[in-house]
This record gives C-alpha cells, sequence and structure tokens, in this order.
C-alpha cells in the first residue's frame, strides 16, 4: 500500500527508448512533501538460447552508457503492444541467426523498480536451429560478437565477474535451477 499521494506530474522527456516525469508528491502519513523522478519504458524480453549439447548462445556487444563492451544473453525492446514472446523470437533470430522449436517462459523481472517502469521476460529458448538468411543484426549491432560456451563455463564467468549484466545473470541462474534433477544435481 502506498504511503505516497501525486500532487502534480510535470513531464520532463519524451524519448525513444523510454520518457522522464517529475513527480510532485506527499507523504499521507506526515504531509511531508517529497520528488519522484521515474522513467517509463515498454520493457523487453530476454532469451536463454540453449543448443541441445548444453551450450548457451550469447552475444558481446559495446554498451555506449557504459563505454565498454559486455556479455549478455540475446535481448531486446518491446514495441508499443507487442508481446514479449513474439519480441523474444524476433531477438533470438536478428541477433544470434537461430530460431527455436521450444519456448518457456522463465520469468519477468524489474530491473530498477526504483525509478523504472522497465519489465524483462525471459524465455528458455530449446530445440534450436539455423534461420534461413542467417542473422539480421540492425544498424549499430554489426560490432556484435556471437559467443557460444558450454553452460558451466558460463556460470564460471558470472562467478569471476567477467558476465555482469543483471538479466544475464537472472536468465543463466533461472536456467540452472531448471535444468537440476530433483537430487539438485547437474543439469539434464
Amino acid at each position: 500500500m502506498t504511503n505516497l499521494k501525486l500532487l502534480n506530474r510535470k513531464n520532463i522527456y519524451n524519448g525513444v527508448v523510454f520518457d522522464i516525469v517529475k513527480d510532485e508528491c506527499e507523504y499521507i502519513s506526515s504531509g511531508t512533501k517529497t520528488i519522484r523522478e521515474v522513467a517509463f519504458h515498454n520493457g523487453g524480453a530476454v532469451v536463454v538460447p540453449m543448443l541441445n549439447d548444453k551450450k548457451v548462445i550469447l552475444v558481446k556487444q559495446f554498451r555506449y552508457p557504459l563505454q565498454q563492451e559486455i556479455i549478455e544473453l540475446p535481448a531486446g525492446k518491446l514495441f508499443k503492444n507487442e508481446e514479449p514472446l513474439h519480441c523474444a523470437k524476433r531477438e533470438l533470430e536478428e541477433e544470434t541467426g537461430y530460431v527455436a522449436k521450444k519456448w518457456k517462459h522463465l520469468t519477468s523481472i524489474f530491473t530498477t523498480p526504483g525509478f523504472c517502469s522497465e519489465q524483462l521476460h525471459i524465455f528458455l529458448a530449446q530445440d534450436l536451429h539455423k534461420a534461413k538468411g542467417g542473422r539480421k543484426l540492425e544498424e549499430g549491432e554489426e560490432g556484435m560478437e556471437l559467443l557460444v560456451l558450454p553452460f558451466d563455463k558460463v556460470l564460471k564467468m558470472i562467478k569471476q565477474k567477467k558476465i555482469v549484466d543483471g538479466k544475464t545473470i537472472s536468465g543463466i541462474m533461472l536456467a540452472m535451477l531448471g535444468f537440476k534433477d530433483s537430487s539438485g544435481r547437474g543439469i539434464k
């Protein structure tokens, strides 16, 4: 239950990826005024592409805000009113050149709920096959490198802090839980 009452909302920025508002609020219990800045984002879809030999397809790409390359699961922004599974399928083919016959929704996460509405829908993709025509990279993704790594190596890279992307860590950990047998050992 909220303890905040909205007094006034000011639209600060309307962007391509997100919009920002500045809300003047008041704590109901005390009457103290406060400010909340919120970034509204359509969300996105994340794919854990698992090959039959228990290797994971990842991408290494330059991230402008960080000014460095990082290793991530394939992912992308939802278009307005787009279904998350449709986005996941589109991004898997665009970024990796693969399509999947088997899809499982693992979860949906809020990336930074303190100031942003972005929700990411994480899917496991299995029974992968190369798509006709290969990868369909967007402008700016030309340098995106494809990595095909054993699942155990990906787990080690997370532990060694070589993979630091939150959505990737979440997706890999959820996939790992799904692959454990009832005794808690190994992956299927």
